[in-house]
Order: C-alpha cells, then structure tokens, then sequence
C-alpha cells in the first residue's frame, strides 16, 4: 500500500472498585481530546483531576493544504 497512515484513536476506562473512573484517551492531537471526551465525562460525575499528555500540546497538521498550479497556455494554430 502507499503512504497512508491511520492513528487509532483509543478511549481507555478503568473503573476501581471504590467508584472512581480513570479515563485515558490516545491518538486524538491537541484539544480535540476534551470534545471527545466531554458527553462520557458529563455522564460519569466530577472530574477531580485531570492529567495532560504531550499529544495534548501537539499541533495538529492540516488535512486540507493549498497547492499552487500554474498553467502554461500557448496558441495553437486552430485556435481563435
């Protein structure tokens, strides 16, 4: 196959057995991770703390880059 490349995005949850839930999220670059993880974190209670990983600060790269073209026109004899 060529160049592509998928990340796996992973919502990992430990649930202990005094009620606390420890939720780790992988895959997911930036701040994005908070979007995704807000519904489930809504739903389980109160997030007493919460612990950033280096993927947090990452900078996302953009799917959608500009491409310059440039055309080269030249006549050509039936042309008007």
């Amino acid at each position: 196959m060529g160049g592509l490349t998928v990340n796996l995005e992973t919502l990992e949850f430990v649930i202990y057995p005094d009620g606390r839930v420890k939720e780790t999220v992988t895959g997911i670059v930036g701040r994005s991770c908070q979007e995704v993880t807000a519904a489930i974190e809504a739903e389980l209670g109160v997030v007493l703390t919460q612990q950033t990983t280096s993927e947090f600060f990452a900078q996302t790269s953009p799917l959608n880059q500009s491409v310059q073209q440039s055309q080269t026109l030249s006549s050509w004899p039936g042309g008007s």
